[in-house]
């Protein structure tokens, strides 16, 4: 008895996107994680949180150390990448492609450049060094994918790059809960926010330790699980 091609062969499995919690915290670790390792790799500079160069650029102005050539020249970087996320999102929507898997490719390849950089230029020994300039643009570009994707394609999940909202609105809400004012609500908020919270804090001693022991090869982790979250994407 012959039987269709497509009968005998089994359906490929169909994977699941994480839960938008799950993704937030994971999200989160990467934030923090790549956002300090870059700091202590590249002379002080933030890779996520790029307005936090300010703050650096103008202590350099009062009191010259490194440098503010590299801090200066991440921040175009953070906003193109930023605008390209729009660009890429309106891309993959009219040809029917996900956005937030295409966003996360792109990312992890941006990181895999991020760590390749600092490899080759190791050891790098000053922020205006070519390879540190490299290095530092293409950690803002990945993080700057990775704002803008947060605030176009899943502006329902916790905020997973800067902490200061989400630990505001955390401490008012236990303040709340304490004062006999928790609604299971307020409860279920306080949940969402906390693990990327402390995600992101985990994320970041990671980061400066990893960096410490094991130089560029400790973005590894970052770049697997960026990686891991682009194939199994995140619930919107």
């Amino acid at each position: 008895m012959n039987s269709s091609p497509s009968a005998a062969l089994p359906t490929p499995p169909q994977t699941s996107p994480l839960s938008s919690n799950t993704g937030a915290t994971l999200l989160a670790a990467v934030g923090g994680y790549v956002d300090t390792l870059g700091f202590v790799a590249l002379f002080g500079l933030f890779t996520a949180h790029v307005t936090g160069n300010f703050v650096l650029i103008g202590a350099e102005l009062a009191r010259p150390g490194h440098g503010v050539l590299l801090k200066l020249l991440a921040f175009p970087a953070f906003i193109l990448a930023v605008a390209a996320s729009r660009i890429i999102a309106l891309c993959c929507e009219r040809h029917g492609y996900n956005a937030v898997r295409t966003l996360l490719s792109l990312q992890a390849l941006l990181l895999l450049a991020f760590m390749l950089a600092g490899l080759y230029g190791h050891p790098i020994r000053g922020s205006e060094h070519p390879m540190a300039i490299a290095a530092g643009l293409l950690g803002a570009t990945a993080m700057g994918l990775q704002n803008g994707m947060g605030r176009l394609l899943l502006s329902k999940l916790t905020p997973h790059t800067v902490m200061t909202g989400n630990v505001t609105q955390l401490v008012l809400d236990l303040t709340d809960c304490l004062l006999g004012s928790g609604t299971p609500e307020l409860r279920s908020r306080i949940q969402k926010m906390l693990w990327p919270i402390v995600a992101f804090g985990a994320g970041a001693i990671l980061g400066a330790l990893a960096f410490v022991h094991f130089g560029w090869l400790a973005l590894v982790p970052a770049w697997l699980t960026v990686t891991f979250l682009a194939w199994r994407g995140i619930a919107a």
